[in-house]
């Protein structure tokens, strides 16, 4: 990173950073815009609202027993990305990087402005690291969207629109056991998603690693259970039609969850400072170390 380090708080100087970082020759279809909105997303989708645990505050992915989720494999590769970022601002808690870096890239591939508040403090360590499985199993169905994303507080409308992250990325055999981009063109956000969701004809098939998800007729595009599972549930296939026909609409309703999900579980005063005890301003990196916990291996993605 060639530029100079800025002033705390100077975020401007943060995001033309992350602007230089999202160019990645020799990563995933040239761009590292889309493990990075998958990063915002896994922070913070850990939260329990019941709880009042996970979540973004804490960059609790730092640590072994998160980092080696099976849900979040490949990660490292979008936290490698930003260590640069975090050298030349070392003022900036791992937890707003990580979440400014998904919102930079929403916009950056085409997407939504998305509102972001900061002051998130990074836990000096893992004893507030919240457990694994919190996370999305794309091998599921529409029942298991709902057990992950009502925990959050989040409601079926808001799930299909969180959902459009799909426009982005693609899976990995390596990773997920999953395989392939859901659209074309998948650094452009856009809502081709949802089209194709509802228009192409897909069949269930089983991978090379012997995991069941949907192709397109010309096997080039992917769809995971999850995803085929909303147009045929009566409360979110009205959604998918609306965002398919919708442009902007989806991009409305996208800002706003993705917004949400980010802010979740952060607990504010009524100037804005986040309140946690346990935590301080990330200044340096903890090195992910230890040996793995032992996990049942499912098959993930991201959502």
């Amino acid at each position: 990173m060639q530029s100079k380090a800025s002033k705390q708080h100077d975020f401007d100087a943060v995001r033309a950073d992350l602007r230089r970082v999202l160019d990645q020759p020799g990563y995933d279809d040239g761009s590292a815009g889309p493990v990075l909105v998958r990063l915002a997303w896994h922070c913070s989708g850990t939260y329990d609202k019941a709880s009042n645990t996970g979540g973004s505050n804490g960059a609790t992915m730092r640590y072994a027993i998160e980092a080696n989720d099976a849900a979040n494999a490949g990660l490292e590769h979008a936290r490698n990305f930003l260590e640069p970022v975090k050298e030349a601002h070392p003022w900036i808690s791992y937890g707003d990087l990580w979440c400014l870096a998904g919102v930079e890239a929403v916009k950056a591939m085409g997407g939504p402005d998305v509102p972001i508040k900061f002051g998130r403090l990074d836990h000096t360590d893992d004893s507030n690291v919240p457990p694994n499985g919190r996370l999305p199993d794309g091998a599921q169905g529409t029942d298991h969207l709902r057990d992950i994303f009502y925990r959050m507080g989040f409601n079926d409308q808001e799930i299909v629109a969180l959902s459009g992250a799909h426009n982005l990325g693609r899976c990995h055999a390596d990773r997920s056991g999953f395989e392939g981009p859901w659209v074309p063109s998948p650094t452009r956000f856009s809502n081709t998603y949802f089209k194709l969701l509802l228009n192409e004809e897909w069949t269930l098939k089983k991978n090379k690693q012997g995991i069941e998800q949907f192709r397109d007729p010309d096997d080039e595009l992917m769809m995971l259970p999850t995803d085929y599972a909303m147009i045929k549930d009566k409360s979110m296939r009205p959604w998918v039609e609306k965002y398919a026909d919708d442009k902007d609409l989806f991009y409305d309703h996208f800002s706003k969850a993705f917004a949400k999900l980010i802010e979740l579980g952060i607990d504010r005063d009524g100037e804005g400072n986040v309140m946690k005890k346990g935590m301080q301003s990330g200044t340096k990196r903890v090195d992910i170390e230890g040996p793995k916990r032992d996990i049942e291996v499912k098959p993930k993605a991201r959502l």
